[in-house]
């Protein structure tokens, strides 16, 4: 069984890469301007450059499908902490608060730096995502002064002051919006609701460092969210020290996400659906599940975007409200099954 369990995930890596890998050749070949598949060979590979090839290629196609990998690969892996630490399967970042912790600290960004977003430098932007971790961490703060009971987090309890300090730091982000001038009250407006039309290398750079460092610790503790599963008391009878870890995790988690939400805004539901269709494909155990759901985030993410960019060519929807579309669907089907 073990056996085939393994032999099952190792295909369903290889068969995730290949669908991702086609996914990002459409991609870089159609849009506005289309591009056969030796021009973007040659572009690649530097073989009679173009200008105009390189433009489309480096400038515009390419650093948004890497940031939508990344970004999909992030919020599938926050999601499926997330899920493991409350032991519910309809929790995600979003659902805890943790986006819009990110969100409010990014428009905060925004409104203290207004105007210099666009075109900004690789310091501001490398500055973004640590206003996002300052305002993830406060929603991790609020969360853990409410839901903490007798010395530990209650995960039903987790749950609903998630929602609660979501709403309120919305309701917080939407005055401060209120606060910008027009045109950084436009671009908060469309960054909010999950967007990365304004992608460039320096925003891939400024998500490196956090994948890096946090990424590797998430992986190494999956077997603790498999052990978290068991009974409270059995779990102590491990010697799992339960409640350090789970703060790990989810400190871990929250820096994920909000190096995700500094450059694409708040895309809601890929950490609610990623961790869902990998169990689906791999089983429960986390050490497959978590590389599985980071494949999935990227897959959906990526697809989503772009359907966002070429479908009302030349307009062009969030990337969150293409996932929107599929995810509320999901998400009350899964609520539906819950109660059965």
């Amino acid at each position: 069984m073990r056996r085939s369990m393994e032999r099952r995930y190792w295909m369903t890596l290889v068969a995730g890469a290949v669908l991702l890998l086609a996914v990002v050749y459409v991609s870089l070949t159609n849009g506005v301007f289309n591009l056969t598949v030796t021009d973007v060979i040659k572009t690649l590979l530097r073989i009679d450059p173009v200008p105009e090839h390189d433009m489309v290629v480096f400038e515009f196609r390419l650093p948004r499908i890497v940031i939508a990998a990344f970004v999909g690969f992030g919020l599938g892996i926050a999601g499926t902490v997330v899920q493991g630490i409350t032991k519910n399967g309809l929790a995600d970042p979003g659902i805890l608060g943790i986006n819009a912790g990110a969100g409010f600290a990014g428009v905060l960004f925004m409104l203290l730096f207004e105007g210099k977003m666009i075109g900004a430098s690789l310091l501001s932007i490398m500055a973004m995502p640590m206003f996002g971790l300052a305002g993830g961490l406060m929603a991790a703060g609020f969360i853990y002064l409410f839901a903490w009971r007798n010395g530990r987090l209650e995960p039903g309890t987790l749950i609903l002051v998630g929602i609660a300090v979501g709403s309120g730091l919305s309701a917080a982000t939407i005055y401060l919006s209120l606060k910008m001038n027009p045109q950084d009250y436009e671009m908060a407006a469309v960054w909010l609701t999950g967007s990365i039309w304004n992608a460039n290398w320096n925003y891939v750079l400024s998500m490196i460092p956090w994948f890096l460092l946090l990424v590797p610790v998430v992986f190494r503790k999956a077997p603790i969210l498999d052990v978290l599963q068991l009974g409270e008391e059995s779990v102590k009878g491990l010697g799992v020290r339960t409640e350090k870890e789970k703060s790990v995790l989810l400190i871990a988690s929250i820096g994920l996400v909000s190096a995700c939400v500094s450059v694409s805004g708040s895309i809601g539901f890929v950490g609610l659906l990623s961790p869902h269709i990998a169990k689906r494909l791999v089983g429960l155990h986390h050490r497959r599940v978590m590389p599985i759901s980071g494949l999935v985030g990227m897959l959906l993410v990526v697809i989503s975007d772009f359907i966002a960019k070429t479908v009302f060519s030349p307009a062009e929807l969030p990337v969150g409200i293409v996932i929107s579309i599929v995810g509320v669907p999901y998400f009350v089907y899964l609520l539906f099954r819950a109660k059965m």
